[in-house]
C-alpha cells in the first residue's frame, strides 16, 4: 500500500536528493497521517463518550493531537524547503527540526492531560465503564492502522533522512502500544469483574509511556538543533576522498555544520608537502572541493597547511611529542608541527593540540604537562601551542 501511494503521488520518487522530491515525500506522509488520525479520533472519541471510558476517549484525543502533529510536520517540510534569502543565507532546513520538536511537545501535552484525568478518576473512585463489542472492534482497527502508519512513516523517513517523519513513526508505534494496552483492559473488563477502575489504571500506564516517548523525542530533536557530531561513515568518506589525491598527505580541523537534512557545509585543513607547487596544489584543492560536493552533497572549504616531510629531525621529534601527548591522555593529538631554532639553548616547537571534550584538564594545565614532557625529550625545547576543540 505504501509503495503504491509513493508511485502514485511522487514523481521521480527515487531521486531523494532532489529538494522537491523530498518535500513531496514529507507532504504525502503528512496527508496520510492527517487522514488516518482524523478517522481514528472520530471513532474513538465517539465510543469514549458513549461508554464513558477515559482511556478510549484519551486515546481518541491522542489521535487528534497526532493529526495536529501531521499538520505541523507538513508545514515544517514546506518551510524547510524555502530557498535561502538575505536573512537566512544557509536556507530554512532547520525548520524541519523545529517541527519535530513541536510534535514532541504535543506528545507531552497529551501524556500529561491523560495522566491528570486518569489519576483523578482512580483517586475519586470513578466506576469502570461498560464496553460494547464495537469498542473492541474499533480498537483492533486502530492498532492495525497505526501499525501500518508506523512502517509507512519509518520507511519514507529513512528514505529521505527525515527526523520529523521518524519521530512521527515512533509516535505511531507508541500509539500501537497504548491502544493495545487499552484493548487488553477492555477485554479483561468484559470477561471478569475487577475490584478497581482498570480503565483508569491503564490510562495512567499509557500516559506515563506517552510522556517518556515525548521526552525522548524532544531530546533527540534538541540535540539536532544544538548540533551533534557527524556520523563516522561521513567523516570516513570525506577523509578517504581527500586522501585519494596524491598531493594531500593528511587532514585535520574538520568541522561540519548541519543546517538541515541534505544541507551541510564543512571546512578542513589539508596537509601538503611544503615544497609542493602551490598553483598545482590549488588546482587539486578546487577539484577535491567539487568532488566532495558531487559525491556527498557537502559544500567544503579546504585550507592548505604546508608540512616539512623531508627533515628527519622534525619527523622524529613530532613522533616523540605525539607519543608524549598520548601518555597525558590517549585522545590528545597534534598537527601543524614545526621546529624553529632560536639559538643553541632554545628551539621552539610550534604545533596545535586537539583537545576532546572528555579531557577535563584546563589549557594551562595541559600546557604545563606538555612542556614538561618536551623538556624530558630535549631541555632546549620550548612549546608554542594552539589548543583546538574536537568537532567530530
Amino acid at each position: 500500500m505504501g509503495d503504491l501511494l509513493i508511485h502514485l503521488f511522487i514523481k521521480k520518487h527515487s531521486d531523494t536528493a532532489d529538494a522537491s522530491v523530498r518535500q513531496a515525500y514529507g507532504t504525502l506522509g503528512s496527508f496520510v497521517g492527517i487522514f488516518c488520525n482524523l478517522l481514528l479520533s472520530v471513532m474513538k472519541i465517539g465510543v469514549g463518550i458513549l461508554t464513558s471510558s477515559l482511556s478510549v476517549l484519551a486515546d481518541g484525543l491522542n489521535n487528534l493531537s497526532d493529526m495536529g502533529s501531521s499538520i505541523v510536520t507538513m508545514i515544517g517540510f514546506k518551510m524547510a524547503h524555502k530557498p535561502a534569502d538575505s536573512d537566512h543565507p544557509f536556507g530554512h532546513g532547520r525548520m524541519e527540526y523545529m517541527s519535530a520538536f513541536i510534535v514532541s511537545m504535543l506528545i507531552l501535552l497529551v501524556g500529561f492531560e491523560l495522566l491528570k484525568s486518569s489519576a483523578g478518576a482512580l483517586i475519586n473512585g470513578t466506576a469502570s465503564p461498560t464496553y460494547s463489542l464495537w469498542t473492541v472492534i474499533i480498537l483492533i482497527i486502530s492498532v492495525l492502522i497505526k501499525l501500518w502508519l508506523f512502517f509507512f512513516n519509518r520507511k519514507i523517513g529513512k528514505k529521505i533522512n527525515s527526523d520529523a517523519l521518524v519521530a512521527t513513526a515512533q509516535d505511531s508505534l507508541n500509539d500501537v502500544i497504548a491502544t493495545t494496552v487499552i484493548l487488553i483492559s477492555v477485554v479483561i473488563s468484559r470477561l471478569v469483574t475487577v475490584p478497581f477502575n482498570l480503565d483508569a489504571v491503564m490510562g495512567i500506564l499509557v500516559a506515563l509511556f506517552i510522556i517518556y516517548s515525548g521526552i525522548a523525542t524532544a531530546k533527540n530533536t534538541i540535540d539536532l538543533i544544538l548540533g551533534t557530531p557527524p556520523e563516522k561513515e561521513l567523516i570516513g568518506e570525506i577523509e578517504n576522498t581527500i586522501l585519494s589525491f596524491d598531493e594531500f598527505i593528511g587532514i585535520h580541523d574538520l568541522i561540519i555544520h548541519n543546517y538541515g537534512p541534505n544541507r551541510q557545509f564543512a571546512s578542513v585543513h589539508v596537509e601538503v608537502p611544503q615544497n609542493t607547487d602551490i598553483v598545482k596544489c590549488h588546482e587539486q584543492v578546487d577539484l577535491c572541493e567539487k568532488l566532495l560536493y558531487e559525491k556527498l552533497n557537502i559544500s567544503v572549504v579546504i585550507h592548505m597547511d604546508p608540512i616539512d616531510t623531508d627533515n628527519e629531525t622534525v619527523s622524529e621529534t613530532k613522533q616523540k611529542m605525539a607519543q608524549a601527548l598520548t601518555i597525558i591522555h590517549e585522545r590528545l593529538t597534534l598537527h601543524d608541527f614545526r621546529m624553529t631554532p632560536i639559538c643553541d639553548r632554545q628551539t621552539n616547537l610550534i604545533f596545535d593540540v586537539v583537545v576532546p571534550a572528555e579531557v577535563k584538564l584546563t589549557h594551562k594545565e595541559l600546557q604545563l604537562k606538555i612542556e614538561t614532557a618536551a623538556a624530558i625529550i630535549n631541555p632546549t625545547f620550548k612549546c608554542v601551542i594552539t589548543f583546538d576543540s574536537e568537532y567530530i
